[in-house]
């Protein structure tokens, strides 16, 4: 999954892509480096970012995915936290819906997708932007994350979204610790038992920063982007999300082909 975030203030690019037509010109360029799904973002969801208008966000995002919707064969998804935001760009030609704040259960965005048929990522997140890194006391993290995605799709279900439709997101870094992030990582197989796609968006993350010792930049940070991706794999993710597709590409297919090679040699000995 290609991040696309036609914003001024997202942390990593934000600025680069406020442009349609250069939106448009990012979107095929994370094509044809491998991106099998292009996330197009108008509202930033970095730490203590403001809040955007729907009409802004509206504005951002809706001419982006009405040009790709002809030109693109991979699916457009959309990552918003707006019940109307998310209906308006599935009729513009978005397939999925990547919702940051499914822990806060909106009632609205339940039925958009339900009506719709659009594909659905519950992302867990404590808080809100702005106040998701004030308090990342959790006294069990992995149990909170079972509860959030047991009631998800208890919740979805009964809103009509069938689990087929849908998959989970951990949420690295909202509302968690450099500790939760990290026992999150390390556990993320534990999440394959509600047999549906995993996601994790660890790309760029500040955390990988504080961790490694990388630069400040949001750029520097690629290497440890890299390491979580080949981590993830391993632990069965499904979906990378990933501001970096070409290199994210490269060394995901090499741990796919170990991970092959392995379970060859397991069956032979």
């Amino acid at each position: 999954m290609g991040i696309l975030n036609v914003t001024p203030d997202s942390f990593s690019d934000g600025g680069r892509y406020t442009d349609t037509g250069l939106s448009v010109t990012r979107a095929h360029e994370l094509i044809e480096q491998g991106a099998h799904i292009v996330d197009i973002g108008g509202e930033s969801t970095r730490p203590f970012a403001p809040e955007v208008s729907l009409e802004e966000e509206l504005r951002r995002v809706l001419p982006v995915i009405e040009k790709l919707r002809d030109q693109v064969t991979v699916p457009i998804s959309i990552d918003t936290m707006k019940p109307e935001v998310a209906r308006l760009a599935v009729e513009a030609g978005a397939a999925i819906v990547n919702d940051v704040s499914a822990s806060h259960f909106r009632p609205q965005m339940l039925e958009v997708v339900a009506v719709s048929g659009a594909g659905y990522v519950a992302m867990h997140m404590r808080g809100t932007p702005q106040t998701m890194q004030l308090d990342t006391d959790c006294e069990d993290i992995m149990a909170d994350l079972d509860r959030f995605f047991q009631r998800q799709i208890e919740v979805l279900d009964q809103a009509g979204v069938h689990r087929d439709r849908v998959v989970l997101d951990v949420g690295i870094g909202f509302g968690k610790s450099l500790e939760d992030n990290l026992k999150l990582l390390a556990e993320m197989g534990r999440f394959q038992k509600w047999g549906r796609p995993l996601l994790l968006g660890a790309s760029r993350k500040s955390f990988l920063g504080r961790l490694a010792g990388a630069g400040a930049g949001a750029g520097e940070r690629l290497p440890g982007s890299l390491s979580c991706a080949c981590w993830g794999v391993q632990k069965g993710v499904n979906i990378i999300r990933t501001h970096d597709v070409r290199e994210t590409k490269q060394a995901v297919r090499l741990t796919e082909e170990l991970l092959r090679h392995q379970d060859h040699v397991g069956d032979t000995v």
